[in-house]
């Protein structure tokens, strides 16, 4: 494939990037446009200069005329072919720079596709660590340690219960985010047709939570949400601790699904050249028409693909984690 076709390649599509913990949006954006795209598609082999003619000797006396390269267009005039500003490269969805996991991307035309699967607020989930017993400023394992306690008469039918009041308590909630009465008939009608979105795109509502692993004092749960941004989840973990008679700390948190975007159709960061990438977008495109983002803006409710996500079992993340 030539030089061109590949860079129209980049025209409208996005691709998915397992981010890592310790960086943010806006290094991993860099990272792939300076370091990856621009960087391989300018040793790529591009066409040759064209040739000009030159007339050169005394017009008194003799011209001579010959055919060169011109000099306009020698690589080391230009400089290279393709800049970092010459690709555009956006993100719906942002990930904290704690947060690690599926990192969408869209490039060009693609940019506004992205930000239009994010407007439209599908379901994400992620893969919370946290440690029982001490808490910190930040909500983190890199604050300051603010708090101890004990932690050992918490035990896993608590914890489950806890969780399973938590998950009620938010859906009891998006009743009364859409200003309905949950004792009306038009709550009864929406509860039939399913689970309802938040009609605030920036209400964070949580539509299932569960234990994954109980090992006082690290413990993990998943949660599948809506709205959700890294303080929230933080700030999660930690209300967990105190509702537990303890404290908590957030020690981990993972992306581990966007939308359709699983880990399984991420690219790691050993996989960031330009024919994976490439690869990847026209997995990317296949996975967008099964979002049915149409759908998905027209309903009140989540639609079937959505709650089916929902009921999916996920993943098992460990390989992939010990990569970072």
């Amino acid at each position: 494939m030539g030089e061109f076709s590949v860079y129209g390649h980049l025209a409208d599509n996005y691709l998915k990037i397992l981010k890592r913990a310790d960086l943010s949006v806006c290094v991993c954006r860099m990272r792939i446009i300076m370091l990856t795209c621009a960087q391989d598609l300018c040793e790529l082999e591009s066409r040759p200069p064209r040739n000009h003619v030159f007339i050169e000797g005394n017009p008194s006396v003799a011209l001579s005329v010959h055919v060169a390269p011109s000099f306009s267009e020698h690589p080391l005039v230009v400089g290279p072919r393709y800049q970092p500003d010459d690709i555009r490269c956006t993100w719906g969805a942002a990930l904290g720079k704690n947060v690690s996991g599926v990192f969408v991307l869209g490039f060009n035309d693609g940019c506004k596709t992205v930000k239009e699967l994010h407007i439209h607020r599908p379901s994400r989930v992620y893969r919370l660590k946290g440690i029982l017993g001490q808490a910190t400023d930040t909500c983190f394992i890199d604050g300051k340690v603010v708090e101890k306690a004990t932690f050992w008469h918490v035990n896993r039918s608590k914890f489950d219960t806890l969780l399973a009041s938590i998950q009620a308590a938010h859906q009891k909630q998006m009743f009364q985010q859409c200003g309905v009465d949950i004792q009306s008939q038009t709550a009864y009608e929406l509860a039939v047709q399913g689970l309802i979105k938040p009609a605030n795109g920036k209400i964070p509502v949580l539509y299932g939570i569960k234990s994954v692993h109980f090992e006082p004092p690290d413990f993990t749960i998943e949660v599948q949400c809506i709205n959700e941004y890294e303080a929230y989840l933080k700030t999660l973990v930690h209300d967990i601790g105190l509702r537990l008679h303890t404290v908590a700390t957030c020690t981990s948190m993972q992306c581990i699904r966007y939308d359709n975007f699983t880990l399984e159709h991420a690219l790691l960061r050993k996989h960031w050249t330009l024919q994976n990438i490439m690869d990847n977008m026209a997995e990317s495109r296949r996975l967008l028409k099964l979002s049915k983002v149409d759908e998905r803006h027209k309903s009140p409710t989540l639609i079937e693909k959505d709650l089916n996500q929902l009921k999916k079992p996920l993943e098992t993340t460990d390989e992939i984690e010990t990569l970072y």
